[in-house]
């Protein structure tokens, strides 16, 4: 029986509330887990490297493994939780997510570490949007759902600087081994806390038979996608096999999108990815991705090659950006989530970011954290925060509730080929623009002093480079958010809860 079922005079409810305030806290913990693991690997690399005898060109499969299997599997993730129910299929991706996290953990080859992290991506991708489309079927009263998509658009924006914090701690005081086995009490606590807690509410499911092809298309074109920016990060744009995969993902993805039209049953409703706020919030939050991403990498060597920061110092670092994106989610977000339209929040927040990006344009060998990093990292963390917050919530907002484990993968993916091509393009951008600035000045250098000073100052060209790239893209986001979104307040309207609907009535929520 649902929540919302009639019950007999006398009969003790249960409180809704306390339910699902309790079931945040395990679908957060989860959360936290899949975005920690994005960074938290990074920094423990050179050392399972060493450990396992990757060679230097195998590396890249630790985080590439993870990528395209999460990446090319997150559509076909949100289209099996609205087909087994969000619950089981949250609560499966965690256990598995845990038994791979032990298997990395344990791993005793190259080959075995590869396994491993695919293996997790691949219950990322079932993880993920289960735990997002739960949250859009049981908050449906509007200040509520503020404030779960405020603590969650905080996880998901500041985990991964919290991964560095972590990693390096592991990593230096522990052992690398440790940044895998990490993620097993995280997974059995969230799973047993969300199999006793959670209570999906009945009739959101979506029973039709799968979309064979959709699926094949959709994961072929999204993994062809990222590897095609993974590739052209290490072999260059311009190589036969980088080439052969964007051409081929065109071809897959268009083909997907014809396929979907036609199909009864499609994976991919192209209803979801029509609507004007939902395209342009996928859009908006893709691009801001890409210049989160090369913000991170980029801060991250910066801290550690040119200002010899330690892997812990280095995460700490971080840490006033994750403050900003808290504050920014939890109390400018969630405050005005419910009483100014989504555009509103959005594009400033982007705009406000991309202020903080163009401070670190004039990032030198010898800047002052505090004078400089400090004030740029709180104003990303503030503008990434506010906006995040509102398009999480308002992505899965109006959504047919059995379309809504497809609607949140929508948000991972725009969010993983985000990252992609952030981390491909900027890091392409930064190394052509070091390798120049090196050629024009290191004949100068004859001393091997100021040869590294050269090294050192080409780097930061590079830097500075790709983050003027960032900074246009984060405006661009802004004007998408303010030209896309136009829904009133995100919070103004009930939202399909699920409950008592039949899988074959559409349910108009939201008008646009």
């Amino acid at each position: 029986m649902s929540d919302t079922a009639s019950k007999a005079p006398g009969a003790i409810v249960p409180s809704a509330d306390a339910n699902r305030w309790k079931a945040l806290v395990f679908i957060a913990l989860a959360q936290l887990m899949v975005v920690l693991d994005a960074t938290i690997v990074n920094i423990a690399l050179p050392s399972a490297q060493t450990d396992l005898g990757i060679s230097d060109g195998n590396r890249q499969w630790v985080v590439t493994a993870y990528a395209l299997a999460f990446g090319g599997l997150l559509l076909f993730g949100g289209r099996i939780a609205d087909l087994w129910g969000r619950k089981r299929a949250f609560v499966l991706g965690l256990g598995g997510f845990a038994a791979a996290s032990a298997l990395g953990g344990a791993a005793t080859t190259g080959a075995m570490m590869f396994g491993a992290r695919a293996l997790q991506g691949v219950f990322g991708a079932l993880l993920a949007p289960a735990a997002l489309s739960l949250l859009a079927v049981m908050f449906t009263d509007a200040k509520e759902r503020a404030k779960a998509f405020g603590i969650y658009g905080a996880i998901a924006g500041g985990g991964g600087a919290v991964g560095l914090i972590l990693g390096g701690f592991l990593t230096e005081y522990l052992d690398w081994r440790w940044t895998f086995f990490v993620n097993v009490p995280f997974a059995v606590v969230a799973a047993a806390g969300a199999y006793f807690v959670i209570r999906e509410p009945e009739g959101g499911r979506n029973r039709n038979p799968l979309d064979i092809p959709g699926v094949l298309l959709s994961t072929l074109g999204l993994v062809a996608l990222v590897y095609g920016f993974t590739r052209a990060e290490s072999d260059g744009w311009g190589d036969a096999v980088t080439v052969s995969m964007f051409v081929a993902s065109v071809v897959l993805l268009v083909t997907f999108a014809i396929v979907e039209s036609k199909v009864k049953a499609p994976l991919l409703p192209l209803r979801v990815v029509t609507d004007r706020n939902r395209g342009g919030i996928y859009l908006s939050l893709g691009l801001a991705i890409i210049g989160m991403f090369g913000l991170f990498l980029f801060l991250t060597y910066y801290l550690q090659v040119v200002k010899g920061y330690s892997p812990v110092k280095t995460g700490f670092a971080f840490l006033p950006m994750v403050a900003g994106m808290i504050t920014g989610s939890t109390q400018i977000g969630t405050r005005l989530m419910t009483r100014v339209p989504a555009r509103l929040l959005m594009g400033p927040g982007f705009l406000v970011a991309a202020l903080g990006m163009l401070l670190l344009t004039q990032l030198e060998i010898d800047s002052s954290y505090g004078v400089l990093l400090l004030p740029a990292m709180v104003l990303l963390g503030l503008g990434m925060g506010t906006a995040f917050m509102p398009a999480m919530s308002l992505a899965t907002q109006g959504v047919e509730p059995r379309d809504a484990g497809v609607a949140s993968a929508m948000v991972n993916t725009s969010q993983q080929v985000g990252g992609a091509i952030g981390t491909a393009l900027l890091n392409t951008i930064a190394a052509s623009a070091t390798t120049s600035y090196i050629k024009d000045h290191i004949a100068g250098a004859t001393a091997k002093p100021q040869q590294q000073l050269v090294q050192l100052q080409g780097m930061v060209h590079g830097y500075t480079a790709a983050i003027w790239f960032a900074v246009g893209i984060l405006a661009v986001a802004a004007l998408i958010a303010f030209t896309f979104v136009n829904a009133g307040r995100p919070g103004s309207a009930p939202v399909a809860s699920g409950e008592g609907v039949e899988d074959e009535v559409p349910v108009p929520v939201v008008a646009h």
